[in-house]
């Protein structure tokens, strides 16, 4: 059946229970098995992402459950075998998973073969590589796989800080329980420190301790152990709210539930982005929080070292203010599931918006309405969110080709959702 999602221009209406982080939920899943305790991690989404963290520490020697009726994940004790051969670990297109279990593979005493689809095996992997060769890691780097084979030792580590700082939250979580101290050292600036933040709060509630000194120098303790953590409950995803906001901030009015004005993600910046534009965020009745269009929305600049995963959706925000707008330091999106800036403006210049593909950003026109057209996702689920939130503002009938299987990676449920709102549906 052709994959090809057809929206006509409607504005949104309604609340949204915003879907859980996947960020917090691949940390929590991951530190969980680490404990070998018995935990329940309750609002968990099983995403494309999600599954394939769970599917790997499983292989790694987890006993995971899954109820996706009460969204729900239990981590018991950790299997007993030994094992003999080489462990395949299936990462789907998920670099979260990828980055963050090469370093805990390690130590595994057989080699481990890391297993990618899509983009994946294309993301940059060069942090990684450079620690393998120092150390003396044997490893293989295929098109869709590598293969690791060695042992993490302690010490010092070197890390770039204008890459993803997945690498980082790796060794964060793999290097406290070897024996002997190690320092992670960051050269540079450290983009996406919220996703740092993230990494060090979860480890803390499973008993890991990490020094951090002005996200320049990580000193961790060796020999630590993860503790049982009985209950966690996944926090609402900003990342997906922001989908929603804009919507709002573009004329809809949906309420978003469930989020944590208090979050250590760095995507709660979408809140201070649209304040920016001349856009208001309120209350909402129901306890939520909205975002209102205003008459004077502007264009702004953003700087999106810290929030690549926003990029696509306020490209479309600032589509929509008048004026130039720029997005700033977005280079690490060309590495994503689409080279999310070539796609972004590839996609919104089909509407008709005048944007411009920068070396390492975008500068975006605003206009009042966008033109009706046949778009790809690009196979890149925030794509493919980004343009249907386009929509609501078109002139015309939307295509999306590709649409509902990408939004799978991250939010089965968005097309649901999506339709519920269009069709003024609440709860």
């Amino acid at each position: 059946m052709e994959d090809v999602k057809k929206i006509q221009p409607n504005m949104l209406k309604g609340i949204v229970s915003v879907p859980p982080s996947k960020s917090v939920a691949h940390r929590s899943i991951i530190a969980a098995s680490l404990s070998g305790g018995e935990c329940t991690i309750e609002n968990v989404a099983v995403s494309k992402d999600i599954e394939a963290t769970i599917e790997c520490m499983r292989a790694l020697g987890a006993k995971c459950s899954v109820n996706t009726k009460s969204m729900t994940v239990s981590v018991t004790k950790k299997k007993t075998y030994k094992v003999k051969n080489m462990i395949t670990l299936d990462c789907g297109e998920s670099g979260s998973t990828l980055r963050f279990l090469m370093p805990i593979a390690l130590g595994k005493g057989v080699p481990v073969k890391f297993v990618g689809h899509g983009r994946l095996m294309q993301r940059p992997q060069t942090p990684y590589l450079n620690i393998f060769r120092e150390k003396g890691i044997k490893y293989e780097l295929g098109t869709d796989y590598i293969i690791i084979d060695g042992s993490l030792k302690s010490g010092s580590y070197g890390l770039p800080g204008n890459v993803s700082s997945q690498f980082i939250t790796g060794l964060l979580f793999a290097l406290p329980i070897i024996d002997g101290d190690s320092e992670i050292i960051v050269s540079g600036e450290l983009e996406s420190k919220g996703y740092v933040d993230l990494t060090i709060d979860m480890l803390s509630k499973f008993g890991i301790e990490i020094e951090n000194y002005k996200y320049k120098l990580f000193k961790i303790k060796g020999g630590q152990k993860y503790k049982g953590c009985n209950e966690l409950k996944i926090e609402a995803d900003y990342s997906q709210a922001a989908f929603f906001l804009v919507a709002d901030a573009i004329g809809c009015n949906v309420e978003c539930l469930n989020l944590n004005s208090n979050s250590l993600q760095g995507d709660r910046e979408i809140l201070d982005i649209i304040k920016n534009t001349g856009a208001r965020i309120v209350k909402g009745p129901n306890g939520g929080i909205m975002a209102k269009k205003t008459a004077v929305m502007h264009g702004i600049t953003v700087d999106a070292k810290n929030i690549p995963d926003l990029v696509p959706i306020v490209a479309v925000l600032c589509s929509f203010c008048s004026g130039e707008s720029r997005i700033i330091n977005a280079g690490r999106l060309r590495h994503k599931e689409s080279d999310r800036l070539r796609s972004t403006a590839t996609e919104l210049g089909r509407l008709g918006v005048d944007i411009v593909e920068e070396r390492d950003g975008l500068k975006i026109i605003g206009r009042d309405l966008v033109e009706g057209n046949v778009c790809s996702s690009w196979n890149d689920h925030r794509i493919a969110m980004a343009l249907s939130i386009a929509a609501c503002r078109a002139e015309g009938c939307i295509e999306i080709t590709g649409a509902e299987k990408a939004v799978t990676k991250s939010y089965p449920d968005f097309y649901k959702v999506y339709d519920r709102l269009a069709g003024n549906e609440t709860y």
